[in-house]
C-alpha cells in the first residue's frame, strides 16, 4: 500500500487538517476550502485515502469516496501536491481507493476529471464511454461553473 518515498493510509481520523487545506489549495476546484470545510469533508466521506512523504510525514496526496457499498462509488478530490506530481502518488492513491473493501466489490465506480487526466484514469479501466449519460451540476460555487 505504499511506495519507497510515500506511505498510504485509509485512516480518516489521522488526516492533518492543515495539510489537507494546503492540498485543497493546489486544486482549482477546492482552492477556497477552509479547515472547517476539510473537517466536514473528512466526516462525510465513506473512504478517505492519503499519501504522506515517508521522511517528513507531510501530506502528498488525498482522495475520497462516497459509496452505497453495492452499486455505486464516486471517487472525489484526487489531489497530489504539485511538488509530488509525477512521482507515482496519484497511482498509489487510486490503487488504494480501488482496492479498499468498501469500493472493490461495488458494481460501478465513477469519477469526474479534466480531459487531460483521462489517460491516467484509463489505467484502472475508467472510460468516458458512458452511453447517453451526461454530467449535470447544480452549484452555488462560481469556481465550478467554468
Amino acid at each position: 500500500m505504499s511506495g519507497p518515498e510515500f506511505v498510504v493510509s485509509d485512516d480518516a481520523g489521522g488526516v492533518p487538517v492543515d495539510g489537507l487545506v494546503e492540498l485543497f489549495g493546489a486544486a482549482w476546484w477546492a482552492a477556497g476550502r477552509t479547515a472547517a470545510d476539510a473537517r466536514r469533508v473528512l466526516a462525510g466521506s465513506d473512504v478517505v485515502v492519503t499519501a504522506a512523504e515517508r521522511s517528513s510525514g507531510r501530506l502528498a496526496g488525498f482522495a475520497r469516496v462516497l459509496t452505497d457499498d453495492a452499486y455505486l462509488a464516486v471517487v472525489l478530490d484526487v489531489i497530489v501536491a504539485p511538488e509530488c506530481r509525477g512521482a507515482g502518488v496519484g497511482a498509489l492513491l487510486m490503487d488504494a481507493v480501488l482496492g479498499h473493501p468498501r469500493v472493490a466489490a461495488v458494481r460501478s465506480v465513477e469519477l469526474v476529471c479534466q480531459p487531460e487526466l483521462a489517460g491516467f484514469y484509463r489505467r484502472w479501466g475508467f472510460t468516458d464511454e458512458v452511453g447517453g449519460s451526461r454530467l449535470m451540476r447544480r452549484t452555488t460555487d462560481p469556481a465550478l461553473l467554468g
